[in-house]
């Protein structure tokens, strides 16, 4: 489409309601501001980055993004507020620092229950479309629209030093939050909850003997190996579901040519376009890793049996007993979606896991 037809779009929502009623919002249609805590290389970032060249280039320029990188425009647990409240149009969210105020989005967080993540990606969406309270959590509750949702791969035990066995893990202190802390303490570790630009330096100065629920590409990205090069595949399936949300007043108020661009480009991420950026992301990634000194490696199937029995099914019971019940929600149905999406998308996906890549090359 040529830009002189999405400022004509533009100019006749222009005199809509969104401008009438929120005046601060006024060039949101063509001049949003895309806010991340993380740095343009981590896991999500290559789908974000993708998603946003696209929408440039497919609205022929006349929707131009500003992208914050590292927390640069909000920090760390800040993102789902700015959005909410209008000081950043889009965002990424891990929903894992913001349990509190997304107890429905929690339930779809757990470890030890499916294979791939570019399934995980789908089971998200559907459960999103059919499961009201979820889509009301965000849309109404947070004033914000899932553009789409995304995932951080794969997320290994990563060690300063090798272990003969999972039972080495006990006393350790490891970077866990959310649900991956689950993990880290059936191990018999310690868990250390802490924001991501901070696990460096941490593990630098001896603070953290390891790091768990940091994915894959990220932890490359953040050099995390310099320090700790030590990566354990331990069966748990794909890493942590994160949401790309847009401030929902912006999203309705956008022309219906500039939604239908961006429905058109959400439809290929999940129409497979997810699985081929990270495919090649990490396999370029092991590369590198292998290149700087990791050593990647796997547990056995019997350790991987035996962590799977600690943490499932007591992580799904812990949502529905500690957050589903207490706040109503009826978390047995959705947990029912959930399995039937597994189901469905589970068995033909096809994303590897770094150490599966690793045993190819």
């Amino acid at each position: 489409m040529e830009r002189r037809t999405f400022i004509k779009t533009g100019a006749a929502a222009a005199s809509g309601a969104l401008f009438m009623a929120a005046p601060s919002l006024a060039l949101a249609a063509t001049s949003l501001k895309f806010d991340s805590y993380v740095s343009d290389s981590a896991g999500p970032s290559w789908i974000d980055r993708w998603y946003l060249d696209e929408l440039e280039k497919r609205t022929a320029g006349e929707v131009s993004i500003r992208r914050y990188w590292s927390g640069s425009l909000n920090k760390v647990g800040e993102h789902l507020g700015a959005v909410r409240d209008g000081t950043s149009e889009m965002t990424l969210i891990a929903p894992g620092y913001y349990q509190s105020e997304l107890p429905v989005t929690r339930g779809l967080e757990w470890y030890f229950r499916m294979n791939r993540a570019d399934a995980l990606q789908k089971v998200c969406r559907d459960v999103y479309e059919q499961f009201d309270p979820l889509r009301a959590e965000w849309e109404e509750r947070h004033r914000s629209k899932v553009l789409y949702w995304t995932n951080w791969n794969y997320a290994p035990l990563i060690l300063r030093t090798p272990i003969n066995s999972l039972e080495d893990i006990k006393g350790k202190r490891i970077r866990a939050y959310g649900v991956s802390a689950d993990v880290v303490e059936a191990l018999g570790g310690t868990a250390v909850a802490m924001a991501a630009p901070e696990v460096y330096q941490s593990l630098e100065r001896g603070i953290l003997d390891g790091v768990y629920g940091f994915d894959f590409v990220t932890a490359i990205a953040y050099k995390l190996h310099e320090i700790a090069p030590q990566f354990y595949d331990i069966g748990d399936g794909p890493h942590a579901p994160a949401a790309t949300i847009m401030n929902k007043q912006v999203y309705d108020g956008l022309p219906d040519e500039v939604r239908k661009v961006s429905d058109e480009i959400v439809a290929e991420i999940y129409g497979g376009q997810f699985s081929a950026i990270y495919e090649e992301v990490l396999a370029s990634y092991v590369k590198t890793a292998e290149a700087e000194g990791v050593t990647l490696s796997a547990i056995s199937d019997e350790q991987k049996a035996m962590t799977k029995a600690l943490v499932q099914p007591a992580q799904v019971n812990s949502w529905l007993e500690g957050t589903a019940k207490p706040a109503g929600i009826d978390g047995e149905e959705m947990q029912s979606l959930i399995d039937a999406a597994i189901q469905k998308y589970d068995p033909e996906a096809t994303l590897k896991r770094p150490y599966e890549i690793s045993q190819e090359s």
